[in-house]
């Protein structure tokens, strides 16, 4: 054995990724302070008092990025983001889809966040000032001194929303009206803003032009984001920024139009002595209820990208499986009788809209309506009943159920139930993503970015937290059957090494002199436990349930800054209690979070605690 005394962690024999897409291989990894220090082909020794991970059989990966979360308000209160750490995410993104939370107030950010991201309006307006109470930040260089004040788990990376500092300048009401447009004095106050986030080391900007993503709260509550009612001259205006410094524009085309989904992607090709516009677009997805788009997604990105854009899409890698209470789904706002429904808040009122027979006409009309781009297949066939009172209906479709209650229409069917029921009927459904095929054709298209988990938003509708797991496992299956898509080592790589240098963080890679963020996986435990349904209940949202996913066994240790913050797939003490995770700044190299004591009194402590009796100072694998 190679002696040396300095290690405070050792991680043995394991198949270790550098996230280049490198030949993997297996290796001995020595840390010291937060840093890998030594990877070696033979055993290193580990010195007394170091921790020791049995990683024999594991695949040992840098920490998975996550570009697409919304957890800018569950970072606040929660900050360990433990659902996305315990499924080796070591570094998320917030800010997107034009949604931040440095300039707007408590109040319009909870009319901002609540119903777009279906995230509990009163907890995201208490959370959003009490913390800025407590910490003053009002720009973009406190918001991240705020940040770096708490204990966060995994590293966090920002856009700033085109909505918060238009919301911010413009005042919310004034923000999203169609007939009021910004004065030069408030564009000028805007392009300040985005400018201070970029020096405080933002990714860029996210904006959204998608016309069904909806305000809560009372005073503008269903008009559409702000973001969505700026005119091209202001949008390019904060995009020159970008371009000049070669940070990120992120966004969603209004889908409606489809014409805004090749402008968007034309508009990251130089023009006019202009740099290009580096353009992460929503999204690349195998759309059910538009099966022929998927087949052009990876062409235009080709053809811009010829051009000389530097253009990507988000895609999430999985089945976009999602679920309902009620009514309540964002997918409704794109039908008109849908968002009249979401428009009220008050379920009385709500009720008695949806047993009115004029408005059942309007919403089977727009229901049967097979014209035009959408994202719901309208298909009430297509979805299965997964909760109810009435157990003679679980496991039906609401169709099924409208042939069996005498030929009702599905709409009536599903309406007579949401009526009775109210948020007691869950139900699920696949919008996307649904061909094994087209998965892995988008999973290898150059022009498609891994992403788009949501994770955080939606807590009730969807739960992605695992997906770079689930991608791995689909990898390694189809590796197995012999009708390979990628490499394992590929797959690590666009988890982790590709979106850290695209987006030009400090981040993604695990090679001598790197940050040890590190996740051992289980490869024989990615199995259908990945895909499995389970709630946990959110302290700081009131004890709302939401959807996670748990699989404990395929992640055996998780470090942040050479800290283990998850164990056998559990959460250790430290996460979310001590600062593991730091703000990382487009450009700059970032050290490992010192600990709050030395890595040897806690490397000895955690041992003492976890280590089973006779075991010796080694943390052996299940």
């Amino acid at each position: 054995m190679t002696p040396d005394t300095s290690y405070d962690t050792v991680i043995r024999r394991g198949r270790w990724f550098d996230g280049s897409g490198a030949p993997s291989a297996v290796r001995d990894l020595g840390l010291r302070d937060g840093v890998v220090v030594t990877i070696s082909a033979a055993p290193l020794e580990a010195p007394d008092g170091a921790r020791v991970i049995d990683a024999e059989g594991c695949w040992v990966l840098p920490g998975m990025v996550d570009i697409h979360t919304h957890y800018d308000v569950e970072v606040l209160d929660g900050p360990g983001l433990a659902e996305s750490v315990r499924h080796g995410v070591t570094t998320v993104f917030v800010g997107s889809c034009s949604l931040s939370t440095v300039h707007v107030d408590p109040v319009d950010a909870g009319d901002l966040f609540g119903r777009v991201e279906a995230i509990p309006r009163l907890q995201v307006i208490d959370a959003v000032r009490r913390h800025r109470d407590a910490r003053g930040w009002d720009d973009a260089a406190s918001y991240v001194a705020a940040l770096e004040a708490l204990p966060l788990g995994p590293h966090l990376a920002a856009f700033i929303g085109h909505s918060d500092v238009r919301t911010a300048v413009m005042g919310l009401d004034r923000a999203t009206r169609a007939e009021v447009r910004p004065t030069a004095a408030e564009l000028d106050r805007m392009e300040a803003m985005v400018q201070a986030a970029l020096d405080a080391g933002f990714l860029g900007m996210s904006s959204q032009q998608l016309l069904f993503d909806k305000l809560d709260g009372d005073l503008c509550r269903s008009r559409t984001l702000p973001s969505t009612y700026a005119r091209r001259g202001e949008l390019r205006r904060l995009t020159d920024l970008l371009r000049a410094t070669g940070r990120v524009l992120q966004s969603g085309p209004d889908i409606t139009h489809p014409q805004t989904i090749v402008q968007a992607a034309l508009d990251s090709v130089p023009r006019r002595g202009r740099k290009a516009l580096r353009t992460s677009l929503l999204s690349a997805a195998d759309i059910k209820a538009v099966p022929p788009a998927v087949r052009i997604m990876g062409p235009l990105a080709r053809t811009v990208n010829r051009l000389g854009g530097d253009f990507r899409w988000q895609h999430l890698p999985v089945p976009f499986e999602v679920y309902a209470d009620g009514i309540d789904l964002v997918i409704f706002e794109e039908l008109g009788a849908g968002a009249a429904a979401l428009h009220l808040a008050d379920r009385v009122a709500r009720d008695e809209l949806l047993r009115d027979e004029a408005y059942r006409r309007r919403f089977r009309k727009d229901y049967d309506s097979r014209f035009g781009p959408r994202v719901w297949h309208r298909d009430f066939f297509d979805a299965e009943i997964v909760a109810c009172p009435d157990a003679s209906v679980i496991g039906m479709s609401f169709g099924q159920v409208g042939v069996e209650r005498g030929g009702l229409h599905p709409v009536d069917a599903f309406l007579d139930l949401v009526v009775e029921h109210g948020t007691a009927l869950r139900w699920r459904t696949t919008i996307s993503n649904h061909r094994p095929a087209l998965l892995r054709m988008l999973a290898a298209d150059p022009g498609v970015q891994m992403g788009f988990s949501d994770a955080g938003a939606h807590l009730r509708n969807m739960a992605f937290y695992n997906m770079g797991l689930r991608l791995l496992r689909h990898v390694r299956d189809a590796e197995r059957a012999g009708t390979p898509f990628l490499t394992v080592e590929q797959a690590v790589h666009r988890l982790t090494g590709e979106l850290a240098d695209w987006y030009g963080l400090d981040a993604g890679h695990l090679r001598e002199g790197s940050r040890a963020d590190v996740v051992v996986v289980d490869p024989t435990a990615l199995d259908e436990r990945l895909e499995e349904y389970h709630e946990a209940v959110v302290d700081h949202y009131g004890g709302l349930s939401r959807m996670v996913n748990r699989d404990d066994a395929a992640v055996r240790a998780v470090l942040v800054s050479g800290r283990l913050v998850v164990e056998h797939g559990q959460p250790t003490p430290l996460l979310g209690r001590e600062r593991t995770g730091a703000f990382l700044r487009v450009g700059e190299r970032v050290p490992p979070v010192a600990p709050a004591r030395p890595p040897s009194a806690r490397a000895a402590t955690t041992q003492a605690a976890s280590a089973p009796a006779g075991a010796a100072a080694e943390v052996a694998g299940a």
